[in-house]
């Protein structure tokens, strides 16, 4: 098995020299093929993604790669992303779920949908996935909606799409599971479009929550008070929060002992979970302009409509006989 394995990474190093880089190297960041070239497990992890079928993982690569190019991964760094992404405190790393795995929070009602610094905000995710990337290289990531006290204005489909895909295909074998805290009922069909985007594979990922569920999969001591948590942790700017790559992990979470942390070779136990993709494709290209049709008639026009146009959650005249959705029926 061994030998199958090393025999796919150096075919597919091979078939990627003679079908992409020929004449088309001008495409990727010379330092992204240089490692691609000579990092086993990067090759393995595309391989894993795409069930080993060779021709798949190489699109995924030419696509992974000529991403990073086009919005510099290799060059991001507190210097080159605005100020005000640090400051804002809408994304950052910070503690692990039961299992182990580091949680990447996203606190929704912090993010305002602006097409003028959308790009800023991915290069800010791509930022911290490729921090953690080269500093916890292939330890799995939990991934935390915060959607207490957000509305419609705070939900941006692009963004949400881009963090999708991060997964999917420019870090794969990277996600453990999608925990989404106090979704307010008005948003959802904003997340029928998501799991249309994650695929039939990956519908299990999703974890809707609310305070008195949310234990199931992060404990107290990694969750804010207002979670019903014990974690003092409040997000600042300066300093990253680097505490977060010296804790060290065990296969049940990080681990201390009265005199400190205990070193331990074991990260977080592998997910078993397939990749995030769905066997058609044509699923994905779902956008925000699809919502009318995605979601149910239970769903009232008007508020699809306002999830593509941005509306307030004020503006929208909401009536108490609307409020027969809820999340039971994502």
């Amino acid at each position: 098995m061994a030998e199958d394995k090393e025999h796919l990474i150096q075919e597919t190093r091979k078939r990627f020299t003679q079908e992409y880089l020929q004449d088309k190297a001008d495409k990727y960041d010379s330092r992204d093929v240089d490692r691609l070239q000579n990092d086993d497990a990067l090759v393995e992890s595309y391989l894993v993604w795409r069930h080993y079928v060779t021709e798949d993982a190489l699109k995924m690569i030419d696509e992974s790669l000529k991403w990073r190019k086009d919005i510099g991964v290799n060059d991001l760094n507190e210097s080159t992303i605005p100020k005000w992404c640090f400051e804002n405190g809408a994304t950052y790393l910070h503690g692990y779920d039961k299992e182990g795995n580091k949680l990447l929070w996203l606190k929704v009602k912090l993010h305002v949908r602006d097409g003028k610094t959308n790009d800023d905000k991915k290069k800010f995710v791509a930022f911290w996935l490729e921090r953690y990337a080269r500093r916890e290289p292939g330890k799995l990531l939990t991934v935390v909606f915060d959607m207490l006290d957000c509305g419609l204005s705070n939900v941006d489909m692009d963004f949400v799409r881009f963090i999708i895909n991060s997964f999917k295909t420019y870090y794969p074998r990277y996600l453990s599971k999608i925990v989404v805290y106090e979704m307010p009922w008005i948003l959802n069909a904003a997340f029928k479009i998501v799991k249309s985007w994650l695929g039939p594979e990956a519908i299990n990922l999703l974890k809707f929550v609310n305070k008195s569920q949310v234990q199931d999969y992060i404990s107290a001591e990694y969750l804010p008070p207002l979670m019903g948590g014990t974690d003092p942790f409040k997000y600042s700017y300066p300093p990253l929060p680097d505490d977060d790559f010296q804790t060290p992990l065990c296969e049940n979470g990080p681990i201390t002992s009265e005199n400190g942390p205990i070193t331990s070779e074991n990260g977080p136990i592998t997910s078993e979970n397939g990749p995030i993709t769905s066997e058609d494709d044509s699923e994905s290209k779902l956008s925000e302009s699809d919502l009318r049709d995605s979601v149910d008639s239970s769903v009232p026009k008007k508020l699809t409509t306002a999830l593509s146009d941005g509306l307030a959650e004020e503006e929208l005249n909401i009536t108490p006989q609307l409020e027969v959705c809820h999340m039971s029926d994502i």
